[in-house]
């Protein structure tokens, strides 16, 4: 079961939101999130928010549109977004994707990148990812991971989320490194790319923000 989730997020960020409701089980919306899939034609199977950010004859729609409407006070200690994640996450799906998490506001992106820390420090591992129309961002802990070429993404970068990133080695990548230490505030792993088909990374102790990008 892969669940999409899209957020209140400018949406001339968003990418073509129809081409990933082929591998989907379902769209959540969080609040204006929710009109934007119903007019794109999406039907959501939920709806999180408190919906502060839509007119009255929006939610109008919202409410015609969605059965399973779950509306909250202003005032609560959970972003909009932490709330559907949060639900998404007890349904143990294969995979969870964000959208309309970027842009806009810092604090709500700084938000929305440390929800995705939350599994991690949980050790629930449902792989959970942003995805804007330049950018795929996920977050791991220690392990070792293949990576497969995407020509739509051909940047790759590592962000330590942790004090430091211990024995980062990266293999198959135009930048390699064996077992290095990468401390938090470095660039070191900004704007690598893979020169096969499928590369690794591997870490022994922290936690590493992955970012795919184009230009």
């Amino acid at each position: 079961m892969i669940i999409n989730i899209l957020a209140g997020g400018p949406e001339d960020l968003l990418p073509e939101l129809s081409s990933f409701s082929v591998a989907c089980d379902f769209w959540i919306g969080v609040d204006r999130g929710v009109l934007t899939l119903i007019q794109n034609g999406i039907q959501p199977k939920m709806a999180f928010g408190d919906f502060d950010s839509v007119s009255n004859e929006e939610l109008l729609t919202i409410e015609e549109n969605v059965k399973e409407l779950n509306r909250f006070m202003p005032e609560k200690d959970e972003t909009d977004m932490e709330l559907a994640l949060n639900w998404a996450l007890g349904q143990n799906p294969e995979k969870i994707r964000l959208f309309g998490a970027t842009g806009g506001r810092l604090d709500h992106l700084f938000a929305n990148i440390q929800l995705l820390i939350k599994p991690v420090l949980a050790e629930n591992f449902v792989p959970v990812e942003i995805i804007d129309q330049k950018n795929k961002i996920y977050i791991k802990g220690p392990g070792e991971y293949s990576i497969k070429q995407n020509p739509y993404f051909k940047y790759i970068s590592f962000v330590p989320i942790t004090m430091e990133i211990k024995g980062l080695t990266l293999r198959n990548f135009k930048y390699p490194l064996t077992y290095r230490t990468v401390p938090a505030g470095s660039t070191l792993c900004i704007s690598n790319e893979l020169i096969d088909d499928c590369g690794t990374f591997s870490f022994t102790e922290g936690i590493l923000m992955v970012v795919r990008s184009k230009d």
